[in-house]
């Protein structure tokens, strides 16, 4: 099919692309919460016809496309939840949900998914597989919908699979390509360091759990520094630091909170025994104590070569090699990892801010929002990239 013939059919559903972004945007809803919005995702491929579809979880939904021939099993994965966000913007689309906003561009990924899936119900007498559509729940929140549609059998006999990402950092036109490691498994940790509180006009009889947990953290920081290679890209960052109730009180606990990123396997095993190590001596030397946990999230996503390649080979023939965009690694994280532990896969970012329209906020801020034109991008971006990929086989 030519980027001609791809166009065309893709400028016959971008006004129902538009449309359901801005429905979605309107009525966001937390991870394990999407109950309306896969509702109307299923209402919606239904009635295109030649799908068959399902509820793989409560609140997830999968299309499959079954050509008339046997062939390649392509799978297209977007995600629909939104965060715990009170939106800023003030469209006529804005959300109507109080303290919940679709602030990363997943009503735009639902969205293109349901595009591409409206157009390959038209095609279905063309293709040969077998296309499955996975609108995917509660990427943002651990442990996450991806892991529950692997285990429910959604990439069961899949060959391939792909997903893409709205990136506001990227100008609109861009196609962001990256090759191998893409983003970082983002693990947590929790310490707790527990001391002896006190008047704070008398520090020499308390056990002081906030210079302790001072020190804590200044050594935290070694291990990036001083412990790992400076080659090896790790993160380890300290966000929450919770002590004290009065200006004149020393308090007996402190609670330290944060996340880890890391992309080796190997060294995510090891970090947690270094920082426990860390803080098992510094409390010791104070005579304090503590509690330590170290929480697991997603997998590194991890882009596969020859996949990654027929994404670059299509943008370049759909959009001219000036739409490409390398990108280096980045230490966010993104579920998509669990759909890559059944099947070789490529994540790649669609470019969605315009500096010239203002849309210019960062992901997970009250006024992101996407250039709408973006939408139309990402859908040819499927539908060329699936053709290509079901054709590999032939």
């Amino acid at each position: 099919m030519t980027k001609e013939e791809i166009k065309r059919l893709v400028d016959e559903v971008k006004a129902d692309v538009i449309a359901w972004r801005r429905y979605l945007h309107a009525h966001p809803e937390l991870s394990f919460q999407e109950e309306k919005t896969a509702q109307f995702v299923y209402e919606t491929l239904q009635s295109f016809g030649h799908l068959e579809l399902s509820r793989p979880t409560k609140t997830s939904v999968m299309a499959r496309l079954i050509g008339q021939q046997p062939g390649r099993v392509v799978a297209i994965r977007a995600d629909m939840d939104a965060l715990p966000i009170q939106e800023e913007n003030t469209f006529e689309f804005a959300s109507k949900n109080p303290g919940v906003m679709h602030a990363c561009g997943h009503d735009g990924h639902t969205a293109m998914l349901l595009g591409t899936a409206k157009i390959f119900s038209q095609l279905r007498d063309q293709i040969r597989g077998e296309i499955r559509f996975l609108f995917q729940h509660a990427e943002e929140l651990f442990p996450g919908g991806a892991e529950e549609m692997v285990q429910a059998g959604v990439m069961d006999g899949v060959d391939v699979v792909i997903g893409t990402h709205l990136w506001s950092p990227l100008e609109r036109g861009k196609i962001g390509i990256v090759y191998g490691p893409m983003m970082a498994a983002p693990d947590r940790f929790f310490i707790r360091i527990i001391g002896k509180g006190g008047h704070g006009a008398m520090p020499h009889q308390t056990i002081d759990a906030i210079a302790i947990g001072a020190q804590v953290v200044t050594n935290l920081q070694h291990i990036v520094s001083r412990y790992v290679d400076p080659l090896e890209p790790v993160v380890l960052s300290v966000t929450q630091f919770v002590a004290g109730t009065a200006h004149n009180v020393l308090p007996g606990e402190v609670e330290i909170q944060g996340t880890v990123r890391t992309f080796d396997a190997e060294l995510r095993q090891t970090i947690p025994q270094w920082m426990e190590r860390i803080v098992k001596g510094i409390t010791e030397a104070h005579g304090a104590s503590y509690e330590f946990q170290f929480d697991y999230g997603y997998r590194p996503v991890v882009n596969y070569h020859e996949v990654t390649r027929v994404i670059e080979e299509t943008a370049r023939e759909l959009f001219g090699d000036e739409a490409i965009a390398r990108l280096k690694p980045n230490m966010g994280g993104e579920d998509f990892s669990a759909f890559l532990q059944k099947a070789p896969g490529s994540f790649f970012y669609v470019g969605a801010g315009n500096k010239e329209k203002g849309i210019v906020y960062p992901h997970h801020h009250p006024r992101f929002t996407i250039d709408e034109d973006a939408l139309e991008i990402g859908v040819q971006l499927f539908v060329g990239a699936t053709l290509k990929l079901l054709a590999e086989a032939e």
